[in-house]
Parts: structure tokens; C-alpha cells; sequence
């Protein structure tokens, strides 16, 4: 990892921005590419590069003038409602653009990539804890996107030799330990930050979208693991593939999953604040459990989640509320 040079696409985004962090922390050089339609500038603690990966020719000057080990890839549109709607902006953003940056690395040279995919892959799953021999069956535009780079991975392993390590995450939360970076996104859809805006009185309530779940509280459990902790599973992935390693997936998460209530209740304690709730009927396909089997990762990458109990994820992303930008 010291001395190693790793091109982090999307590094201004929420994920990204932690991983270039991590990464330069760790003795890599780190450059950072993004459009900054997402992502945000302030964010970026490496060189950043403005520049949309759809641009083949931006690109080529890029990686013609520098030499990468490996890349990192997190760059993609997130909002499934939007892709559902839009799915047209998905597959351009997520697939086409995804196929130019391949592209560019098999004519550089560049054989290792780690992508950031996700558990929208698998759609309503067959089975809770969800693990990598579930099948592949999305039921939105965003989704399919995933499933498709990650295809398209496989293919590219086989006839160029590009190996890839694809990272299936499920609720990546809290923060930088340090306070320095966190979760902003634009629109907000995630909880734990829909939450706290909710106790520092950015937002009046937070709402809860059915109370009749078939799961101890009547709420929907979700698996939310430390955006730290993340990190730390794409720098064993990059370890992996530097140290020779083949291609893999794996699903990355705390195990066991939070409920709505259980994240409501946790912020209360650890801000100290009432937070107001609104019941709301069931959202069309929501799943009562989504929760990860990261075994596999576990054993083959030898990560071991350090953050990703619920309270150290609230705690750090309350601080990153108390703190930035808008405070």
C-alpha cells in the first residue's frame, strides 16, 4: 500500500472522500477524480481532478500522464426513486460511463480495480442474512446498474485481464472519527443523517414508514456498517488484488441489522434531544430485513468491523452534524 498509486473515482463523494483519506493516511498517492455534480470539493483531501469519467479523452490525458497501481471506483448516481423515473441518467452515469473508464484502463495497462457495488443487487432477497450465493435479481434501474458493471467485470477479467474486487455494502453510515468529513448528501434519503437534522432542529420530524413489520419492534431492520469500516474493507480488497489475488465479491455488513425505532431510540440517547416521529404507511417494496452475511470477508480479506456498533455510528455522525458545514 506505501508507495502505491491509486486513482479514487468519485473521491469527492461520501465514501470516496473517507477512502482517499484513509488511503493517504496509509502512505498511497492518492489522486482524485470527480465531477463534482455530487461530490464536494471541501471534501477532498488529495489532488483532485475535475473531470467526469465519461470523457474518454480526459481521461486518457489523465492516465497517460501518471502511473496507477490500481483504482478505486465510486463514482455513480444513488437514488433509486430517481432511477426508477430517470433510469436513463442511471444507466448513462452508472453503466456507460463505467465502460469508459475500463476502457481506459485496459489501454493504460491498469489491471485492478475496486468497485464500489451494492446489496440492490439482489432485489427482494430469497434469504435473510443475505450472502454472495444469493441470486442476483434487482428491482430498480439503480440496481441493475450495479449488477451490470459488475458483469461487466467479469468479462473484462477474462478477456483483458482486469481484476476486480466488488464490494456489495449495504447502509454505509456515521462519519470521520475525527469530524472532518461525513454525510451530506443532496437530497438527504439515508436515515441516520435524516435523523439527527431531526434532533438539531434542521428538519422538523423524521418519518417511520410502517409499524407492522414482521420483526421485533414492527419496524424494517437494516444492516448498517461504519463508513470507517468500509474503507477498511476496500484497503484489504486493494491489498488482495496488489498481492495477485483474483477476482471477488463480497457483501459487507454488521451482521445482525438495526430497526427504524432502534435508530430513532439510539439518536435520543446520544444527542440527549426528543426527536419528533410521524407514522407513515409501508413504502412498495420495502423489505422487513435486510441483513448481510459478511462471513466471506471476514475470512478471505480478514476484515473485522471496528466501528460499526450503532451507537459509535450515531455518535460520529452526530459530531460531523454538530460540526459541518452548516452549523
Amino acid at each position: 500500500m506505501r508507495g502505491s498509486n491509486i486513482l479514487v473515482v468519485g473521491g469527492a463523494g461520501y465514501v470516496g472522500s473517507h477512502m482517499a483519506k484513509a488511503l493517504a493516511s496509509a502512505g498511497a498517492g492518492v489522486v482524485v477524480v470527480d465531477d463534482l455534480s455530487n461530490g464536494h470539493a471541501d471534501a477532498v483531501t488529495a489532488e483532485l481532478v475535475t473531470c467526469d469519467i465519461a470523457d474518454a479523452d480526459a481521461l486518457d490525458t489523465l492516465l497517460a500522464a501518471r502511473r496507477f497501481d490500481a483504482v478505486m471506483h465510486f463514482a455513480s448516481s444513488i437514488l433509486v426513486n430517481e432511477s426508477v423515473v430517470n433510469p436513463s441518467l442511471y444507466y448513462r452515469n452508472n453503466v456507460a460511463a463505467t465502460q469508459v473508464l475500463l476502457d481506459a484502463m485496459v489501454a493504460h495497462g491498469i489491471e485492478r480495480l475496486v468497485f464500489s457495488s451494492s446489496a440492490a443487487i439482489f432485489g427482494e432477497p430469497l434469504r435473510v442474512p443475505i450472502d454472495e450465493a444469493c441470486p442476483i435479481r434487482p428491482i430498480n434501474p439503480y440496481g441493475r446498474t450495479k449488477a451490470m458493471v459488475e458483469q461487466m467485470l467479469e468479462d473484462y477479467d477474462r478477456a483483458y485481464g482486469l481484476r476486480s474486487v466488488c464490494l456489495r455494502y449495504f447502509n454505509a453510515a456515521g462519519a470521520d472519527p475525527a469530524g472532518d468529513l461525513g454525510e451530506r448528501h443532496e437530497p438527504e434519503t439515508h436515515l441516520i443523517p435524516l435523523v439527527l437534522q431531526a434532533a438539531a432542529g434542521r428538519r422538523e420530524s423524521v418519518s417511520i414508514f410502517g409499524t407492522d413489520y414482521d420483526t421485533p419492534d414492527g419496524t424494517c431492520l437494516r444492516d448498517y456498517v461504519h463508513v470507517t469500516d468500509v474503507c477498511d474493507a476496500h484497503r484489504l480488497a486493494l491489498v488482495r488484488l496488489m498481492e495477485g489475488g483474483a477476482s471477488r465479491h463480497y457483501n459487507l455488513g454488521n451482521g445482525q441489522g438495526f430497526s427504524v425505532r432502534e435508530v430513532i431510540d439510539t439518536a435520543q440517547r446520544v444527542t440527549g434531544r426528543e426527536i419528533r416521529v410521524n407514522h407513515a404507511p409501508r413504502r412498495p417494496g420495502d423489505p422487513a430485513r435486510l441483513v448481510a452475511n459478511s462471513s466471506q470477508a471476514r475470512a478471505e480479506l480478514g476484515w473485522v468491523p471496528q466501528r460499526s456498533d450503532l451507537e459509535t455510528i450515531v455518535r460520529d455522525a452526530w459530531t460531523w452534524e454538530r460540526k459541518f458545514p452548516w452549523h
